[in-house]
Parts: C-alpha cells; sequence; structure tokens
C-alpha cells in the first residue's frame, strides 16, 4: 500500500489544491497497513455463514473455514442440502465482518481437507465470531477432532440459543432431516 502511495506522489505534482486529496489518501493507506500488522486481515469476501475469505497487508489472499461451528448451506453442495436460513446465515456473517479486520488464530489442524484455513475468529474489539455465530443461532456445532478448544464454549453457546429459540433454532426454520 505505501509503494502505490509512493507511485501516486511521484506522477503527480505536488499543488497546494492537490495536497489535501494526497493526504487524504496517505491517512487511508496508513491506516489499512496499521490494521493488518500482526496477523491481522481484511475480510473481503464471505462465502457462506462459516467460511470467508480474508487478504492480508502485501495482498495474500487465504480462504478461512470457522473451526467448530456448521452453518446452515446456501446452495446443494457434496452430501448436504441448501437449508433455508443458509442465506441469513450468511448475510448475518457479512454484516459482521466484510471489509473488517479480523484476527485469526489456529489450533491444531490448520488446514481442512479442502484447504481451507481453519481458524478461531476475533474482531478488532475482541468479539470472537465463532462463538458468536453459535450463540445467537446463526450456526450449529461442529466438532472435529483434534481442533476441540473451544469444545465446550461452543456447546453452551448452542443450548443458549436452543433454549431460547434463536436463529435456525426458530420455529419457522426448523427443518426435519
Amino acid at each position: 500500500m505505501r509503494f502505490c502511495f509512493l507511485i501516486f506522489c511521484l506522477f503527480f505534482n505536488f499543488t497546494s489544491c492537490q495536497s489535501d486529496a494526497i493526504k487524504f489518501l496517505q491517512d487511508i493507506f496508513l491506516v489499512e497497513d496499521e490494521a493488518l500488522e500482526d496477523g491481522w486481515y481484511r475480510v473481503n469476501k464471505v462465502i457462506d455463514g462459516d467460511t470467508f475469505w480474508v487478504q492480508d497487508s502485501l495482498g495474500s489472499e487465504m480462504k478461512i473455514r470457522l473451526i467448530g461451528v456448521d452453518a446452515p448451506e446456501t446452495r446443494n453442495v457434496f452430501h448436504k442440502k441448501k437449508h433455508p436460513y443458509g442465506e441469513v446465515s450468511k448475510e448475518y456473517l457479512t454484516d459482521l465482518i466484510l471489509g473488517s479486520a479480523v484476527r485469526v488464530q489456529f489450533d491444531v489442524d490448520s488446514l481442512d481437507r479442502y484447504g481451507r484455513t481453519l481458524a478461531y475468529v476475533y474482531t478488532a474489539d475482541g468479539e470472537f465470531i465463532n462463538e458468536h455465530m453459535v450463540r445467537n443461532g446463526y450456526a450449529t456445532i461442529m466438532t472435529v477432532q483434534p481442533n476441540v478448544k473451544y469444545a465446550d464454549l461452543f456447546l453452551e453457546s448452542q443450548k443458549y440459543a436452543r433454549d431460547n429459540s434463536l436463529g435456525i433454532w426458530g420455529e419457522e426454520y426448523l427443518v426435519e432431516e
């Protein structure tokens, strides 16, 4: 980002009317770089309620799959069927993290069989996204060994969502399997 800013500055002459625009661009680039240091990534695309793409400050992309949770499907995939709550779950995660900087934390296994990076994800204000999705009924628990660090927390969160008929646990979304 800073390199792009340098090229921008060299390409254009510095005049008094351009200085405000250059200051504005510099602020944008520097804020983005600072937000993405030390393990932080910017969310640039949400696939569904448990999978999304992030980008680091160098432009490298990584597909993240939330550990310990399973969101309803937005389409028929492999052996899983599209669920009526899939789009709602995806929209909720999109509103929660798209365009934001997130911190990722790994467990024992860092990749799943599809090549996605398995992670626990936190927002800048400390919100634990994996747990948040389960506690609010936008995902269910899916514990897969050996990534079980927060299995008990997720189980407690799912019980809370079920007891309070939140999200997928609301009667209008319960689907007989």
